[in-house]
């Protein structure tokens, strides 16, 4: 491959075992955050611009498998193998709710007005819990024909979709009648199901293939062949011309939207890439792995001779007084002494 075409990541360290799942916040006045969930047992969250650490999630007893942000990035929430879906306080790291299950939860999400968390397992349940009532008893959706892998909200919270890991196919369900509605084909078993930022596209990995649908219609849009069995992939959100898969083989790939041509091959990970998500603005992308560490990649503008904009640290010019802003924000919320010392070193040049 061309010399020139060699991207350099930011490479961040901290997870002990595999990083299973990762969500960008949408912008927010304090800029955006990404969120990352492991088999190590403790979400972290960090700046999604630079990739510094911001503070670790204390409190699970096992693997989490999925993780998410609220609208705002004030809240956090976390499915977990022990049986519980949490949601925090992501300005101080405190737990704010404990929701028990019965079996492993591997999937959640937010609504998008903030006001519901959505959890689905292995116990093939979905349930919706009401975080303005807590307490009160979670709302039961139909049975799920398999045991859930992933959640996510649609059409601004009218819409649930889901995907299970014993069977093919993206289900849709309507929240109202907690009925299913449609049921997007596919051979495999989908590990990735993405709404596109402007609602037009659903992007879900199954096998080797990566497919785009029509969110409304529900249409089948695009499909392509990838080049190993792929876990994860992600629309590039502004102007969706590209999107980004991962999977076995351990490379980050970049393809052409329109024709599937690949654009780009990020080689670093040590060990299968579980996921990939494009940051709010689409100027970067962020990779997990199952050697432990998240890698964010540069989309662009990539100039001709394939320099970067980045500064020898990883970081851009105008990024440092955000990132200190939200450190003082948020201070406090450094858990780990071991992370203090990291959040000091991080601060100097």
């Amino acid at each position: 491959m061309d010399k020139k075409k060699i991207a350099v990541p930011l490479v961040c360290h901290g997870h002990s075992r595999p990083v299973v799942d990762l969500f960008y916040s949408p912008v927010t006045p304090d800029g955006f955050f990404l969120i990352s969930a492991s088999k190590d047992s403790s979400p972290m969250l960090r700046n999604g611009e630079t990739g510094d650490w911001i503070g670790t999630f204390e409190g699970h007893k096992g693997a989490v498998w999925s993780v998410c942000l609220d609208t705002n990035a004030l809240r956090a929430a976390s499915a977990s193998a022990d049986f519980s879906a949490k949601v925090w306080d992501a300005l101080t790291g405190d737990v704010l709710h404990s929701f028990e299950h019965k079996h492993i939860v591997r999937a959640c999400a937010f609504s998008e007005d903030t006001h519901l968390l959505l959890t689905g397992g292995v116990e093939k349940v979905l349930r919706i819990y009401d975080l303005n009532r807590p307490d009160a008893p979670p709302r039961e959706v139909d049975k799920s024909p398999g045991s859930v892998i992933t959640v996510t909200w649609m059409h601004s919270d009218q819409t649930i979709l889901s995907s299970c890991t014993d069977m093919g196919g993206v289900r849709l369900w309507d929240v109202r009648s907690g009925k299913i509605v449609q049921t997007l084909e596919t051979k495999s078993s989908v590990t990735s199901a993405e709404v596109s930022q402007d609602g037009r596209y659903i992007t879900t990995a199954d096998g080797s293939t990566v497919k785009f649908w029509d969110a409304n219609h529900y249409g089948l849009v695009k499909s392509y062949n990838m080049p190993c069995t792929v876990e994860s992939a992600s629309l590039e959100p502004k102007y969706g011309n590209k999107f980004v898969a991962g999977g076995e083989d351990m490379w980050v790939r970049v393809f052409d939207f329109h024709t599937g041509d690949e654009i780009a091959c990020n080689k670093g990970h040590h060990g299968p890439v579980h996921c990939v998500r494009f940051s709010p603005g689409g100027e970067s992308y962020a990779s997990g792995s199952e050697d432990g560490t998240i890698r964010i990649w540069l989309t662009g503008p990539l100039t001709h001779d394939g320099t970067e904009p980045f500064a020898a640290n990883g970081s851009v010019g105008k990024v440092k007084v955000t990132a200190e802003d939200v450190s003082r924000k948020i201070e406090g919320f450094q858990i780990a002494e071991e992370g203090k010392t990291k959040e000091k070193e991080t601060g100097k040049e």
